[in-house]
């Protein structure tokens, strides 16, 4: 017969092994928050620029738009492997939690999900890399 009412040794033990997940689940939200800050501040700046005419002085900005646009979908393609990790944190926490209230082995579908979520957010922190690579650029300097 199945326990599920687990005593309070087994309760410290579910906890202490959802430990890494919960954390890499904050670091994935915060690094998430900052790229999607950038990515809001990239669309802000392609958004005046496309405000410009083209009788306007300012005019020769408008040529950084594609620098810009690369930087979005960097931006973009970083959030959305992070948060496919998170995704698979996620999973693993709750398969952590079902398995060790139904008393089953979790070990080998654990693992390898840790090594999903941890390879996408190595993807997203790649493509965080390229995108601040390409960030600084003279056409910055100038106020819009």
């Amino acid at each position: 017969m199945l326990d599920f009412i687990p005593d309070t040794e087994r309760l410290a033990k579910i906890f202490s092994q959802a430990t890494a997940p919960t954390f890499f689940l904050g670091a994935v939200a915060a690094f998430v928050s900052l790229m999607a800050t950038r990515l809001s501040a990239v669309m802000t700046r392609i958004q005046a620029l496309n405000s410009i005419t083209d009788d306007d002085e300012r005019a020769h900005l408008k040529t950084d738009r594609e620098r810009l646009r690369r930087r979005a979908r960097f931006l973009n393609s970083g959030i959305l492997a992070a948060l496919r990790g998170a995704l698979c944190a996620t999973l693993l926490l709750a398969i952590i939690f079902v398995t060790e209230f139904l008393g089953l082995k979790y070990a080998y579908g654990a693992a390898l999900l840790f090594v999903i979520a941890t390879f996408l957010l190595g993807f997203a922190l790649v493509r965080f890399a390229q995108e601040a690579r390409i960030s600084l650029n003279e056409n910055d300097e100038y106020h819009l």
